[in-house]
């Protein structure tokens, strides 16, 4: 028994020395880790929670589709309305803006007023589907404000010319504005001149004034209206021409050779030719040689509805409808700066035909001597006006025989031009000498040594003088 208990001993302490020196414990609690149920259990329990929110997550964003769907549809369409409505609305200003400048040439002021209502208009269209692409952008995301401000960017973009357009009329209608007072001082200083009377002047000549401020503001084209142009044609024609002849001496011209060759000019288109070799012209009286230089240059082409710019028939085709035209744009170019309007539109009918005169008047010979370069001649052969003071005393002249060409193709009958031949009689009805003679009267034996300035025949019976150069028969 003894030795049972000792052998039980022994082996308690065998197995006491194994534990200690084999713990089972780490093994063990591995060994439970792997197969214990409630770990096992906590992890299936993990695992269906994160499927379960995966299907929920789905579950949702497939409900927030369902509901945004149409609200995106809607909006979509929404903004391509919008933008159909921008795209006429600016199809609609561009037409607008076609007919604003269709209504310049021929110049159309009512179709000018209409059409810039309509521009106007379209404009106000545009402002407000901007507000409506505003409020409509709604977003509070950077990328949708982003959007917002390229739409309205775009919008006035599109919108810009128009605006200039629109400055550049304000800036005509004030220069309407300043010459309707500038026209009214004129008139006013007319009238006063007419009736306080000249004792150069016979009492038939100053009635005759009177009329005639009178007529300058009718409303419809009468002779004397017509007798009124002429007057102002004849006083921008000695303006021009006492200009032309100051730079000639400041350039030291040979101004009796000038003379000459003017009178060779006219010569050679005339019946009667002198044999002297000296001008007929005295020295003082230079300046009548060259107005008539001047004058038959820019009147060459009078009987022509636009000069023989174009082969134009329309005073032909339709008269009526020609002649109201003719004077519509007589009232409207008689209160404008030439300058201002050829600024605005320099290949009007107007520019076409200052160039052309120009450049007939104004030999390039003639110009560099005079200015010493070439540089009005190269601007007006590009289709430009220069803004000299020489160009503008020149395009002083070409307004009134333009506003007196109008007048003709807007009376009925229309006035028929004449000039006297060189050599002819002079015959008091029909001409008046720009010499004065003594005794306010033309001494016998006189002559036309070269015409002036060309006379016409009114409808109603009255007679414009040709003005001419007389010399003695010889």
């Amino acid at each position: 028994m003894t030795r049972k208990v000792s052998n039980f001993s022994d082996l308690i302490q065998r197995v006491t020395a194994s534990c200690l020196l084999h713990p089972l414990a780490t093994a063990a609690s591995g060994k439970e880790d792997e197969n214990s149920p409630y770990d096992s259990e906590e992890n299936r329990n993990e695992e269906y929670e994160e499927e379960e929110n995966e299907e929920y997550k789905e579950e949702e964003e497939y409900e927030e589709e369902r509901a945004v769907g149409p609200l995106k549809a809607l909006k979509v369409k929404q903004m391509e309305g919008l933008m159909e409505e921008v795209f006429e609305t600016v199809s609609s200003m561009k037409r607008a803006y076609v007919r604003l400048q269709e209504a310049h040439s021929p110049w159309d002021p009512e179709r000018m007023r209409a059409a810039d209502v309509a521009v106007v208009a379209e404009l106000r269209k545009l402002a407000v589907l901007r507000e409506r692409f505003r409020r409509s952008g709604g977003g509070e995301g950077k990328r949708k404000g982003r959007r917002r401000g390229g739409g309205v960017a775009s919008v006035r973009e599109v919108v810009a010319p128009y605006e200039a357009v629109v400055e550049e009329l304000k800036k005509e209608v004030k220069v309407k504005d300043l010459e309707v007072k500038n026209l009214r001082e004129k008139l006013d200083s007319a009238v006063a001149l007419s009736s306080n009377g000249s004792g150069e002047k016979k009492p038939g000549r100053s009635l005759s004034k009177r009329k005639l401020g009178i007529q300058a503001i009718a409303a419809v084209p009468t002779p004397e209206l017509f007798e009124a142009a002429m007057v102002q044609v004849r006083e921008a024609s000695k303006s021009f021409t006492s200009l032309l002849l100051s730079l000639m001496h400041n350039a030291h011209w040979d101004i009796t050779a000038a003379v000459r060759s003017i009178e060779a000019a006219t010569a050679s288109t005339e019946k009667y030719h002198s044999t002297s070799t000296t001008s007929i012209v005295s020295a003082h009286h230079a300046k009548y040689a060259l107005e008539s230089y001047i004058s038959r240059k820019i009147f060459q082409g009078f009987d022509h509805e636009t000069f023989y710019m174009d082969g134009s028939l329309s005073s032909l085709l339709n008269p009526d409808q020609f002649r109201r035209d003719c004077f519509t744009q007589y009232r409207d170019m008689k209160s404008m700066d030439p300058t201002e309007l050829l600024g605005i539109l320099p290949t009007c009918h107007f520019g076409k035909f200052c160039s052309k005169k120009y450049l007939a008047i104004v030999h390039p010979k003639m110009e560099e001597s005079l200015f010493g370069n070439l540089e009005q001649h190269s601007q007006v052969q590009a289709g430009n006006h220069p803004r000299s003071e020489f160009y503008n005393e020149f395009l002083g002249m070409a307004k009134t025989v333009w506003l007196l060409h109008l007048l003709a193709f807007s009376l009925n009958p229309a006035p028929s031009q004449f000039e006297a031949s060189r050599g002819a009689e002079f015959h008091q009805q029909y001409m008046d000498s720009v010499v004065k003679f003594s005794g306010g009267r033309v001494s016998a034996g006189q002559v036309v040594g070269f015409p002036v300035s060309p006379g016409f025949k009114l409808g109603n019976g009255s007679v414009i003088k040709a003005r001419v150069y007389l010399i003695a028969r010889t």
